[in-house]
């Protein structure tokens, strides 16, 4: 019978002593999600394509108290993502924590329109890295310690439908249930699998997004706002502390399930 962990002391830091590996994680959501779990106590490696930002944050980061490594790493590519997963077992030892938070707009054109070669780029990187990552991380997490977790960042459009970027709702999709198969698959071992749904957040993509719409970055921004009942859009800290209660022992009877961070969009 799988023993639920303690809940953490918040002294020592909600993740204190944990190791995470956490997918995109040199920019937006990612990196607040990678500079939460250190300040709350984790060993973090960093998984992006994004070679010199990645550095740079895993440079500030480290500490004699908190291991923060950056790895190269393609989640399209089962050897990089093997190759990644074998470096934290040999840097970290076991595994505690995989947030699977890389992800690509991909075409934003309707279905009859899309080209097939964009769509599959796409799938390979939403969905096939989460995929990957995962089928290389349990290995890792069978021999962690304690509550174990997996956060996959997926997004109100893997809840609802929008025509706005039809290719990547289908792929949000697809993690949604991904994370409810995987939660069930591998609850008998004690190891818990969440999703994250994330409403409009002001990344650097979204930021870009906002200022190539008509009207630029204030209009965007306005029309964002109305969208949502709290009148305003998220920021990457948002997301982060999210993925920090899903990833920590405080949610420890929670798997299978979405944690919605929307400032109430879908609740209309």
């Amino acid at each position: 019978m799988t023993m639920l962990p303690c809940i953490p002391d918040p002294i020592r830091g909600r993740v204190h002593g944990k190791r995470a590996v956490v997918t995109g994680g040199a920019s937006g959501i990612g990196r607040a999600i990678v500079e939460t779990l250190v300040a709350q106590g984790a060993h973090v490696a960093i998984f992006d394509v994004s070679e010199r930002d990645g550095r740079e944050l895993a440079d500030s980061l480290s500490t004699d108290d908190h291991t923060v490594t950056f790895h190269d790493v393609d989640v399209t590519v089962e050897s990089s993502v093997r190759d990644a997963m074998a470096a934290v077992e040999r840097d970290h030892g076991a595994l505690e924590i995989l947030v699977n938070n890389a992800g690509v707009s991909g075409p934003g054109e309707p279905t009859d329109s899309v080209d097939y070669a964009a769509w599959q780029n796409m799938m390979a990187v939403n969905v096939a890295g989460p995929f990957l990552c995962t089928k290389h991380a349990i290995p890792l997490l069978r021999r962690g310690r304690g509550g174990r977790s997996i956060i996959d960042i997926c997004s109100i459009y893997g809840l609802i439908g929008n025509a706005d970027a039809p290719s990547y709702h289908t792929s949000k999709g697809a993690i949604r249930l991904m994370a409810k198969t995987d939660a069930v698959t591998y609850a008998p071992e004690g190891i818990r699998v969440n999703a994250v749904c994330p409403g409009t957040i002001m990344t650097p993509l979204n930021m870009k997004k906002g200022k190539e719409h008509p009207g630029g970055l204030d209009a965007y921004l306005d029309a964002m706002r109305a969208q949502h009942p709290l009148g305003a859009v998220g920021d990457p800290i948002d997301i982060a502390f999210g993925v920090l209660y899903l990833a920590s022992d405080e949610s420890r009877f929670m798997t299978g399930t979405e944690l919605i961070i929307d400032g109430g969009y879908t609740a209309q």
